[in-house]
C-alpha cells in the first residue's frame, strides 16, 4: 500500500493547527532529513525526540475532519490519538516506503520502542504500508497486559477488524472482555460477530457467575445473532440481577434478536424497550456507563 500524500498532509495539517511555530520547524526540518539520508539514524533519533516537542494532549478533529480521515483510510479514526502519537505517525511515513529497509527500521521500533513509542505504532497501523505482512506483529501486540498498548490496537483500530482471522479475532475480543475494555469502541465488532465467539462469550459468563463475580454487560451484544433457547436462558439470569445495567443490555440484547422467544421477553419490559426506541439505552451508552463504574 502506497501511503497516500494527503494521508501525511491530513496529519501535518492537525499538528500545525495544534502546535506553535517552533515545533513545526522542528517537525518540517526532521521530515527533510529522514527524506534525504539514506540511514534510518535521522529517523529514529526523531522518532525519539518528538516526546521534547510534543505533549500528550488529545487533538480535537471536527466532524468535518473525521469524514476526511476515514475517506483517506476507511475506519481510520485518530480522533482519540494525543499530538505526540500524531506526530510520530507523520515522522513514520517520512521514511522510504522501501519494503526491505522499511520494515528493518519499524521491526527495530517495535522491539525497542517504549510504552508510548509502540502505543504510537500499533495505533498507526491502518496508515502504515504492507498490511498483510504486518499482521503477525499485529496479533503478537495482543498478547500485551499493557492496557496502553491493547488499546493501541483493539479500540478505535480497523485494522483487526479488516486483516484478523476469526480465532484471532475471537482471541481479542475475549482479552477485551477479561481486561474490561469498552466493546463500543472496537470497529467491526458486529459485523465480524460469529457463533464460536458467541459460545466463548456465554462460557466466560458462566465462569464470572460461579465465581460470585459481575458480568460486563456489553457481552450480551455477542449473542445476539444467535440468541437460541441456551442463551436466552442466560439472558433471563442477567435479567433476574438487580443490576439495571445486566437487565438494559439483556432487554436490548432480546429486542435486536429476531428469535421469537426473545423478542416476547423483551415485551415484559416496555419501560426499557421505550429507552431503546428513544435512543436512550444503545451498547454504546451501556459500554461507557459500565466504564464508568469499574
Amino acid at each position: 500500500m502506497e501511503t497516500p500524500k494527503n494521508l501525511t498532509s491530513f496529519l501535518h495539517q492537525i499538528l500545525e493547527n495544534s502546535s506553535e511555530k517552533s515545533t513545526g520547524d522542528w517537525l518540517k526540518t526532521q521530515a527533510e532529513k529522514i527524506h534525504s539520508e539514506s540511514s534510518p539514524t535521522k529517523f529514529f533519533l526523531a522518532f525519539s525526540q518528538a516526546s521534547r516537542y510534543f505533549k500528550k494532549l488529545p487533538i480535537n478533529l471536527s466532524e468535518d475532519q473525521k469524514k476526511q480521515a476515514s475517506d483517506l483510510v476507511p475506519g481510520f479514526d485518530p480522533s482519540h490519538w494525543d499530538l505526540l502519537q500524531t506526530a510520530r505517525s507523520f515522522l513514520l511515513l517520512q521514511f522510504p516506503q522501501e519494503k526491505e529497509k522499511w520494515f528493518a527500521v519499524v521491526n527495530q521500533l517495535f522491539e525497542t520502542g517504549d510504552m508510548h513509542e509502540q502505543q504510537a505504532l500499533y495505533a498507526a497501523l491502518p496508515i502504515m504500508p504492507f498490511p498483510e505482512e504486518l499482521l503477525p506483529r499485529a496479533i503478537d501486540g495482543c498478547r500485551t497486559n499493557m492496557t496502553v498498548i491493547f488499546d493501541a490496537i483493539a479500540l478505535n483500530n480497523p485494522f483487526p477488524a479488516t486483516y484478523f482471522p476469526e480465532a484471532n479475532w475471537n482471541q481479542l475480543v475475549l482479552k477485551a472482555v477479561f481486561m474490561q475494555r469498552p466493546l463500543y469502541r472496537i470497529q467491526g465488532l458486529e459485523e465480524r460477530r460469529n457463533l464460536p465467539l458467541a459460545n466463548i462469550a456465554a462460557d466466560f459468563a458462566h465462569e464470572r457467575w460461579a465465581a460470585g463475580r459481575p458480568v460486563m454487560a456489553e457481552i450480551w451484544r455477542l449473542i445476539v445473532p444467535f440468541l437460541n433457547e441456551k442463551f436466552l436462558d442466560d439472558l433471563k439470569k442477567a435479567i433476574s440481577s438487580e443490576d439495571l445495567l445486566q437487565i438494559k443490555a439483556a432487554v436490548l440484547a432480546c429486542t435486536q434478536s429476531d428469535y421469537t422467544p426473545a423478542k416476547d421477553l423483551a415485551n415484559s419490559y416496555p419501560e426499557i424497550q421505550q429507552q431503546i426506541e428513544s435512543g436512550a439505552v444503545t451498547w454504546e451508552e451501556i459500554g461507557i456507563e459500565f466504564q464508568t463504574s469499574v
